[in-house]
């Protein structure tokens, strides 16, 4: 077995919260990753992994999910998450940062990106939810996020998420089913609703530093007119496909993941 680049788990306060994050690699320019809505930090571990090769790489538990902080009432919504993406970068002294989300995650890091406080130097959005106000609604519903929650944090075995996700595997349902019970059912709701009532489309010409999107060929979340307006709303927007994977790229295509990414950062073969 190859040697983990994990270098520490540690915490952070920043934008008013305690945040925490995994870093990876250590050598080569920062890159922060933000994951989706019931993802903590660990179950993106194996990306991360492969991204400290050539990145610095910083791993986010977004608030609500994982280790970062969770209390009641809190404000979940995307504003106050992509601010504490841009606090937590402050904090850590990162400049110059890549900053790659995944669905949930790519939705905070273009309002991040967008925000006159960040920093980051590039911009990847792998499979951003594209509904909104008077959009068709995003593909998934709630009560797959919900129930699967509630089923972990019972203390149900892992292997009932197999109903959920049939196509994953049994180290990855494992992985899942030991950390989904971490993702406050509170924080998942609203960011759902979100996905609706926002309107992300407005907040994208405001991006000025280089972006990617990352479209899943077979995830039903970004359709090919969606990616024509995209186009049309980020200058110099590069767009890649993974065809054979799913909303889950990297779970489904994992080489497939990376070939896109190397379209767009300075990554080894």
């Amino acid at each position: 077995m190859s040697q983990s680049r994990l270098l520490y788990g540690a915490h952070v306060r920043a934008n008013g919260i305690r945040q925490h994050y995994l870093r990876f690699g250590g050598k080569g320019p920062a890159l922060v990753l933000v994951p989706g809505i019931t993802s903590p930090a660990v179950t993106w571990a194996f990306v991360a992994e492969r991204l400290a090769q050539d990145f610095d790489t910083y791993v986010l538990d977004v608030r609500g999910r994982g280790l970062s902080e969770t209390v009641p009432g809190m404000d979940y919504g995307m504003e106050s998450c992509a601010a504490d993406v841009a606090a937590l970068a402050q904090a850590l002294g990162l400049q110059d940062y890549i900053l790659l989300g995944h669905s949930m995650g790519a939705r905070i890091g273009a309002l991040a990106a967008a925000r006159p406080d960040c920093a980051a130097s590039r911009l990847v959005m792998v499979d951003p939810p594209v509904s909104g106000p008077g959009r068709r609604p995003y593909p998934a519903a709630l009560p797959w996020y919900v129930d699967s929650i509630r089923l972990m944090r019972e203390g149900q075995p892992w292997e009932r998420l197999r109903e959920f996700s049939p196509t994953w595997t049994q180290e990855q349902l494992q992985l899942r089913g030991e950390w989904l019970h971490t993702c406050d059912e509170d924080a998942v709701v609203q960011a759902f609703h979100s996905f609706q009532s926002d309107d992300f489309h407005a907040v994208l010409p405001g991006i000025r530093v280089p972006a990617q999107l990352v479209v899943a060929g077979r995830g039903g979340v970004i359709q090919a007119d969606d990616e024509a307006e995209l186009r049309a709303l980020v200058s110099g927007l590069v767009v890649t496909r993974v065809e054979n994977a799913g909303h889950m790229i990297p779970w489904d295509d994992y080489d497939g993941f990376f070939a896109a990414l190397r379209e767009f950062l300075p990554m080894a073969g």
